[in-house]
């Protein structure tokens, strides 16, 4: 996959908080009549584009009948030994800049497959859910 885009209603706020989550700035552009990037982080890459005139987000998360996409997922795994000493420090970074996390679910073991996870999410400035995982047992 080339990257994922991801439509935002402040770009200067979702900037700032893939940044805290280590992401880097690549390239700044406009799309049509909107503000658009390029970020690189995590083992991936995402375009975040401005919408002029937002409505809010559906609600993947909770609404279990919604169909479509659902939620980034980053693997942790060769970054962090901790998920919970990660996350706890992601909210230590975001309140030193003013800001604050939204957590939708706190760190907790998860069967995968045949392989056990530790399982975080998070949700970005506009409610979108990003996962965040760390293998246990590799």
């Amino acid at each position: 996959m080339h990257h994922v885009s991801i439509k935002t209603a402040n770009i200067h706020q979702a900037v700032a908080f893939y940044e805290q989550l280590g992401f880097e700035m690549k390239t700044r552009f406009t799309t049509g009549i909107t503000l658009a990037c390029w970020m690189e982080g995590l083992g991936g890459r995402i375009e975040l584009m401005q919408v002029p005139e937002p409505r809010p987000a559906m609600d993947a998360f909770v609404d279990e009948h919604y169909t479509g996409y659902y939620h980034l997922s980053f693997d942790l795994s060769d970054r962090t030994a901790s998920l919970s000493a990660w996350l706890k420090d992601l909210r230590q970074r975001a309140q030193a800049a003013g800001g604050s996390l939204s957590v939708l679910l706190e760190p907790q073991q998860q069967q995968i497959g045949d392989e056990l996870y530790e399982v975080a999410f998070l949700a970005d400035t506009d409610g979108l859910p990003l996962e965040f995982i760390r293998r246990l047992d590799a």
